[in-house]
């Protein structure tokens, strides 16, 4: 089988191949003989009820500063093409979001990855509050009073933005910490979407543990340690990674979100868990792939490879 395969991402000229799972893919879809295209978001166009983007086709090495060729852009109707790779990083503002409803107007004909409907009204820090017993005691507000009353309760708690990515804006407030309330004054004047507020989680010290499922089904993890001084373990934060294997209650939890990944056509998700509650469900552009593999894990961009020939033999 020879597929078209369109990438919609970040600039390849951007990336760090090193840790990029869109990489991982793209090299993946070369040694499988697929052919390979590259484009940016802001190249796709609606017109008429076909959607159109300049794609470039794109030739990929495992090779440090040069990493990637590009041919010349070419207008394509995406109908065209068999199987679209949906892997720009966020944010998840609202240019995420009209790019799903555009990619949403060739999905399922042609293949996207992650459906993007449900990539919209799945994202992260709420999605993952469909399966609030596996999670730490969480709040999703804006509002003082709820606040107070939630670190009143708990006393040692994390705030975060909604839609925030890569550690950003993470922040510890303890019971007594002083700057609780220019910390609120800035996630106010910053941010108007309501905020994440979880309990902490002191055993994040050991790490954040990001385990792949690839349509629904456990495919590999990486524990990530935070840098010393810092609670964040995401890697492009100085958190490092390390081999783990999944306890009793992560391969539980993988087998309460498989069939709701698998309904919702996320073939390719990566969840995060602290001392064994969920805490992310991560279905944009989710990162680990190549991590595992360097960790002696399995080869997580086959597997994917292998789920989407199936489903377009159909």
């Amino acid at each position: 089988m020879t597929l078209k395969v369109a990438v919609q991402m970040d600039h390849i000229s951007s990336i760090n191949i090193a840790g990029d799972s869109a990489f991982a893919l793209m090299l993946e879809a070369q040694a499988r003989g697929h052919a390979l295209f590259h484009y940016t978001p802001d190249r796709l166009a609606l017109v008429g009820g076909s959607v159109f983007a300049r794609l470039e086709p794109v030739q990929v090495r495992d090779e440090k500063g040069n990493h990637f060729s590009l041919g010349e852009a070419r207008r394509t109707d995406l109908a065209e093409i068999d199987v679209i790779l949906m892997r720009q990083d966020p944010p998840f503002d609202m240019a995420y979001v009209a790019a799903t409803h555009l990619l949403e107007k060739i999905h399922p004909a042609t293949l996207v990855v992650n459906d993007p409907l449900h990539v919209r009204n799945a994202p992260e820090k709420l999605f993952v509050t469909e399966f609030a017993d596996l999670m730490p005691p969480t709040l999703i507000t804006r509002d003082r009073a709820e606040i107070d009353a939630f670190r009143a309760e708990h006393r040692d708690i994390v705030m975060k933005p909604l839609f925030g990515h890569g550690g950003a804006a993470v922040f510890r407030i303890t019971e007594d910490d002083l700057n609780y309330g220019s910390l609120y004054d800035f996630f106010a004047a910053t941010f108007r979407e309501p905020w994440v507020i979880q309990r902490f989680l002191p055993n994040v010290r050991h790490g954040d543990k990001r385990i792949l499922l690839v349509d629904g089904e456990f495919a590999g993890a990486v524990n990530r340690v935070p840098a010393p001084g810092d609670l964040r373990s995401n890697m492009v934060r100085g958190g490092s990674p390390a081999e783990s294997e999944l306890s009793d209650r992560e391969r539980a939890i993988c087998a309460r979100l498989g069939p709701a990944l698998r309904e919702k056509g996320l073939i390719l998700v990566g969840i995060d868990v602290i001392d064994g509650y969920l805490t992310e469900i991560n279905v944009t552009a989710p990162t680990g792939i190549r991590a595992v593999r360097r960790l002696g894990g399995p080869d997580i961009a086959a597997r994917v490879w292998e789920v989407i020939e199936a489903k377009r033999r159909g």
